[in-house]
């Protein structure tokens, strides 16, 4: 269903889109607003991901005590 869905000549046009509906001044801005928030969130999940370890010592721990 989804064969060919971003074939080149497709993609040219969606960029082309864009840039008719943005204008040359929003679209560099529209890009750094969403590397950012890609950027924010590839650092949060590995932030949750080195503080799962660290959860799961500390509830092992509390049970312990308990």
């Amino acid at each position: 269903m989804f064969e060919g869905l971003f074939q080149p000549m497709h993609l040219l046009v969606i960029a082309g889109l864009a840039l008719l509906i943005l204008g040359p001044k929003k679209l560099p801005e529209l890009g750094k607003g969403l590397g950012e928030s890609i950027r924010g969130f590839k650092s949060a999940m590995q932030r949750t991901e080195e503080e799962a370890p660290l959860k799961a010592a500390m509830s092992k721990t509390g049970e312990e005590k308990a």
